[in-house]
C-alpha cells in the first residue's frame, strides 16, 4: 500500500469509530445468544415470542427480545440456533427425595405408612449413607435434567452430599436435611439434625446453584419441641421451611383424634404457618385449612402422581386457586412416582383435576405451565431469581424441537406443552448460564458411570432382600 493513501484510510478510520458504525467493542459481548425461538417467557405478562432472542452474560439473562434487534446489539461467544423450536425457563421441581431414585421400583402397589413402616423406612436403614446418597442424588440430576427441571427442592438425608452432586452436575437444589424425633440414617437425634441444618445453612449461605431449606419431616413425626425448633431455625436465617403435611387421610383423622385440631391448623397453633412454608402434598383439607393457606400464604407443593400411586386422594386444586393459593408442582421421590418427569406431572396435574371435579375447564394448561415454572419457583422463593425468563433472572432455560410429528401443528404453547410434550423432547439445557446438556447429551458428568454404578447397588439391594424372603 502506498503510504500517501495512509492518512485518508486513518480519517475513515476514525469516523466511523466516533459514528459507532463500525466497532465491534460497541456492541455488548455475552457468553451465549439464542435467536430465532418461540420463547415462552412466562414473564407478568406471560408474553409469547416468536423468532426470540435472548442473550445470556455470567449466568444472568441481559436481553431478550426478537431475533433481529437483539442481533443487532449483541455479539457472543457461542449463538444457538433455536429456528423451529421452543424456548421456556427451566421447570421447577417442588418437592423431591432425589436419592430415592435408588429405591425405583424396589416396593410398589402399597399404602403409603405400609410402604413407608414396612420397607422404605428399613431399606433406607440399611443402605442409606453418604455415598449412596451421593449416587442417588447424581442419577437424579441426570433424570431431571434430560426432562427439562433445572431446579429441585430436596428433603431427605446427608443433604451436603445432595448439595456437591448438585454442583458437580450444574443443577439448582434447594436442599433440607429431614429432621424427626427418631434416629435417620445420618443423624442419631434431632438436635444433630437441626445442628447439621444450620451448618448447611451457613456452608451455603452465598452460592449460587444450592440454597438450603430446614426441613421437619411432618407433624406426625416430629415433636413440638422439634417444629418449633426447625421454625426457629428458619426464621433466623430467613430460609425456607419444608414440610409434608395432610398427604393422607390416616394422617388427617390422627391428628383430628390427638389434637381437636387438622394439620394445618395444629401447625398455625404452633404458630409455624408463614410465607416462607412449602406444605408437601396438602390432599385432605377442610375449607379452613384452605383459608389458612391462603392467609399465612404457604406455598403448596402439589404431588399428583405420586398421590394417585400411593392412593393418598386428590389434593383440591382448584380450591385452592380459587382462594389464591401459590402452587408449584412436585414428583416426589422415585420410589413413588416412579419418576421425576416434570412434564408427565404437569398433564397428571391437568387432566386428573378435570376428571375428579367433572370440570373440563378447571386447572388449564397455562395455569399448569405456571405451576412448573414461576409458581414453583414462588413455593420455593425464589422467583426474583428463576421461573421466567427475564432481564436479570438467572439463566435457567431449557429448548425443545418442535419438528416432530407428536408437537406438529403448533396453535398453542400452553396446551402442547401440558398435553403434548415429554421430557425426552428436550434438547439443551442451560443452568445458570453454562450449557449442561446439549442435543440431549450431559456435559459436566459421566453418565454412563453413574448408570453403572446405580446398577451395581441396585443388584445389590434386590440379592439383600432375597436373601431375608422379600
Amino acid at each position: 500500500m502506498e503510504r500517501k493513501y495512509l492518512p485518508v484510510l486513518l480519517l475513515i478510520f476514525v469516523i466511523l469509530a466516533v459514528s459507532g458504525a463500525w466497532i465491534i467493542n460497541d456492541h455488548e459481548q455475552v457468553d451465549i445468544l439464542i435467536i430465532n425461538g418461540t420463547i415462552v417467557s412466562m414473564d407478568s405478562n406471560r408474553t409469547i415470542l416468536e423468532h426470540g432472542a435472548i442473550g445470556i452474560k455470567d449466568g444472568k439473562i441481559v436481553a431478550v427480545g426478537i431475533t433481529d434487534t437483539i442481533r443487532g446489539e449483541l455479539k457472543a461467544k457461542e449463538t444457538i440456533d433455536a429456528t423451529g423450536k421452543l424456548i421456556m425457563p427451566g421447570l421447577v421441581n417442588t418437592h423431591t427425595h432425589a436419592a430415592m431414585t435408588i429405591f425405583r421400583g424396589y416396593a410398589d402397589d402399597l399404602p403409603l405408612m405400609e410402604w413407608l413402616q414396612n420397607y422404605i423406612w428399613p431399606a433406607e436403614a440399611k443402605y442409606i449413607d453418604a455415598d449412596t446418597v451421593r449416587l442417588g442424588t447424581q442419577l437424579a440430576a441426570l433424570e431431571m435434567i434430560h426432562s427439562g427441571t433445572t431446579t429441585f427442592n430436596d428433603m431427605y438425608f446427608f443433604e451436603d452430599e445432595v448439595a456437591k452432586a448438585s454442583k458437580e452436575i450444574g443443577i439448582r437444589a434447594v436442599v433440607g436435611e429431614g429432621l424427626a424425633d427418631f434416629p435417620t440414617p445420618n443423624k442419631k437425634t434431632p438436635d444433630e439434625g437441626l445442628e447439621y441444618t444450620e451448618m448447611l445453612i451457613k456452608k451455603y449461605r452465598n452460592d449460587t446453584l444450592i440454597k438450603v431449606a430446614a426441613a421437619p419431616h411432618s407433624p406426625y413425626t416430629c415433636s413440638p419441641g422439634l417444629l418449633e425448633a426447625a421454625r426457629n431455625l428458619s426464621y433466623k436465617y430467613k430460609v425456607p421451611l419444608h414440610i409434608h403435611v395432610s398427604e393422607t387421610e390416616q394422617e388427617f383423622n390422627d391428628s383430628i383424634n390427638k389434637h381437636g385440631l387438622t394439620p394445618f391448623e395444629y401447625l398455625d397453633s404452633l404458630d409455624f404457618l408463614g410465607d416462607n412454608v412449602i406444605a408437601a402434598h396438602s390432599v385432605h383439607l377442610t375449607a379452613n385449612d384452605i383459608k389458612l393457606i391462603s392467609d399465612k400464604k404457604v406455598g403448596v407443593s402439589h404431588n399428583p402422581e405420586s398421590n394417585m400411586k400411593l392412593a393418598s386422594g386428590v389434593a383440591p386444586i382448584p380450591e385452592l386457586m380459587e382462594a389464591g393459593a401459590t402452587i408449584g408442582l412436585g414428583t416426589d421421590g422415585a420410589a413413588s412416582n416412579n419418576d421425576l418427569n416434570m412434564f408427565e406431572e404437569m398433564d397428571t396435574a391437568a387432566k386428573l383435576h378435570k376428571v375428579f371435579s367433572n370440570n373440563s375447564s378447571v386447572v388449564d394448561s397455562k395455569s399448569v405451565v405456571e405451576m412448573a415454572t414461576i409458581e414453583g419457583a414462588t413455593v420455593l422463593g425464589l422467583d426474583k431469581e428463576i421461573g421466567s425468563i427475564e432481564v436479570g433472572k438467572r439463566a435457567d432455560i431449557i429448548i425443545i424441537d418442535l419438528h416432530s410429528p407428536h408437537l406438529t401443528p403448533l396453535y398453542n404453547p400452553y396446551s402442547q406443552i401440558v398435553y403434548a410434550m415429554d421430557g425426552s423432547d428436550v434438547g439443551t439445557v442451560i443452568i445458570e448460564g453454562k450449557i449442561v446438556m446439549r442435543e440431549n447429551k450431559i456435559l459436566t458428568i459421566d453418565e454412563d458411570k453413574i448408570i453403572q454404578d446405580a446398577n451395581i447397588l441396585a443388584a445389590r439391594i434386590a440379592e439383600d432382600s432375597k436373601k431375608k424372603g422379600g
